[in-house]
C-alpha cells in the first residue's frame, strides 16, 4: 500500500468492524431495555455524557503523548504515506485508533453484559461481587430462593 493516505486505508477495516459491533450492541441494547420492561431510552442521555466526556479525555492524552513520542523521534511516519494534516507533529490519521476505541470499548461492554437482572440466592449479581439491592443482604428478608421449605427439615 503506498501513496498518500496509505495509513488512513489501514484503518478502515476496523473503522468497519466498530460499526458493525456499535450497531449490534445498540439491538442489544433496546432488545435487553424491552425485555425488562423500561423504554430503550432510559439511561442513553448518561451513557452519552460519560461517552463524550471519556472520548475527550481520550483523545486530548493521545494527541499530547502521540506528540511527545513523535517529537522524540521514538516512532516516525513516512511522509509520504500520510495525508498531509497533521496536529501538532502527528497526522491525523494516528487518532483513527482512539477514536475506534471511543466507540469499541463500550459497545463490548454492552455485548458482553452478563448482569441484567441475574441474581443468585445471595443477593449477589451472578459472576461478581456487586450485590444487586434485593435478597438478604439488603435487609428486605429472605427471598422465596432462601426460605426454607416447609416440606424441608431444618438442619442443625
Amino acid at each position: 500500500m503506498t501513496g498518500a493516505g496509505a495509513y488512513a486505508l489501514l484503518a478502515l477495516p476496523f473503522f468497519a468492524v466498530v460499526a458493525v459491533v456499535a450497531v449490534v450492541a445498540g439491538v442489544v441494547a433496546a432488545r435487553r431495555a424491552r425485555a425488562a420492561g423500561r423504554p430503550a431510552s432510559t439511561g442513553r442521555r448518561t451513557a452519552l455524557v460519560t461517552g463524550l466526556v471519556a472520548g475527550v479525555v481520550l483523545l486530548v492524552m493521545t494527541i499530547v503523548f502521540d506528540n511527545v513520542i513523535v517529537t522524540l523521534r521514538i516512532v516516525a511516519y513516512d511522509p509520504a504515506l500520510i495525508s498531509g494534516a497533521k496536529i501538532g507533529a502527528i497526522p491525523v490519521e494516528d487518532l483513527a485508533y482512539a477514536m475506534a476505541a471511543i466507540v469499541l470499548l463500550p459497545s463490548l461492554w454492552v455485548l458482553f453484559d452478563r448482569t441484567t437482572g441475574q441474581t443468585s440466592g445471595t443477593g449477589q449479581i451472578s459472576g461478581t461481587g456487586r450485590t444487586s439491592g434485593t435478597g438478604p443482604t439488603s435487609g428486605a428478608g429472605p427471598t422465596p430462593e432462601t426460605r426454607p421449605s416447609q416440606e424441608e427439615e431444618p438442619t442443625r
